[in-house]
């Protein structure tokens, strides 16, 4: 008796995998609200920056974090999805390698567009990319040189104080 392949919704997005454990890793894969977009915002607010929106649709590209009235649009972007260029995570999978080729240009190719879009908008672009700010000091660094200058006042707390225990314990 052959065993049957599982039963799949299909959306189009992704080709049938070839074994199930292959279908649950995928199925777990977010797009918004992700590990790395969290911890950038929960330091953000953590450290009294607020004014943010997540996922703002007002603008090309949706921002994980946008701050609409200084006009800046921050992406956390993870190294696999996004192809982070001479990073480790950025791995290309061993099979479907057409299917996964493609998406990964596709992918880049709407990141670039959006960047260009907002950039004539008259925004300020930062991607940050998930291996930055794996390690929590890696994370403050990156804040306190690109993200604090661009916000000046609304880190004046940011700059003066350490992370709260709080903060610490969701490492």
């Amino acid at each position: 008796m052959d065993k049957e392949k599982p039963k799949y919704i299909r959306d189009g997005r992704a080709p049938i995998p070839e074994k199930e454990i292959t279908s649950k890793i995928m199925s777990k894969i977010k797009g918004k609200d992700t590990k790395p977009e969290i911890r950038f915002r929960k330091m953000l607010w953590n450290y009294g920056v607020k004014g943010y929106r997540i996922h703002w649709k007002k603008v090309p590209g949706n921002p994980d974090i946008a701050f609409p009235g200084k006009k800046i649009a921050i992406f956390v972007n993870g190294c696999f999805w996004h192809r982070h260029s001479n990073c480790k995570l950025a791995s290309t999978p061993g099979s479907n390698t057409d299917f996964w080729e493609k998406k990964f240009a596709a992918n880049v190719k709407r990141d670039k567009r959006n960047k260009d879009d907002l950039e004539k908008m008259g925004w300020r672009v930062i991607i940050v990319w998930e291996c930055q700010i794996k390690k929590q000091e890696n994370l403050e660094n990156l804040v306190k040189s690109r993200i604090a200058p661009l916000l000046k006042s609304d880190f004046i707390r940011f700059v003066a104080e350490k992370p709260s225990k709080q903060y610490n314990s969701l490492k």
